[in-house]
């Protein structure tokens, strides 16, 4: 099972925050659970840049710190969906700022990485 090599910060209010959205996909994974749950299937196609094995961790990891819940139904064959908790939805301003800065400042960055 994975555990953090270097244990979270808990003295630093930043490091905190970023210890639980500093991944590259979480934020992105929060994001797209915004408006409704879905299913990992549904998170796969929506993120095609990750892997599935990266993005199954990732959604272990913010389960695991409660900013999204697990829901499996007791179906055969079983189907799981994942949701925003009220704690992860405190997170989206920041998120909301983050794209806000992303979009004031594409132009710059093009020049950088291409468009």
């Amino acid at each position: 099972m994975y555990e953090r090599k270097i244990p979270v910060d808990l003295s630093c209010p930043l490091r905190l925050t970023m210890s639980l959205i500093d991944s590259k996909w979480k934020s992105c994974i929060l994001d797209e659970l915004r408006d409704a749950a879905m299913r990992p299937s549904e998170l796969h196609k929506a993120l095609p840049e990750a892997t599935p094995r990266v993005l199954d961790l990732q959604l272990k990891e913010l389960a695991d710190d409660g900013l999204v819940a697990k829901t499996i139904y007791p179906e055969l064959p079983p189907r799981s969906e994942y949701a925003i908790t009220e704690l992860g939805r405190s997170l989206l301003p920041i998120l909301d700022a983050m794209i806000a800065w992303g979009e004031a400042n594409k132009e710059l960055f093009e020049k950088k990485y291409g468009s």
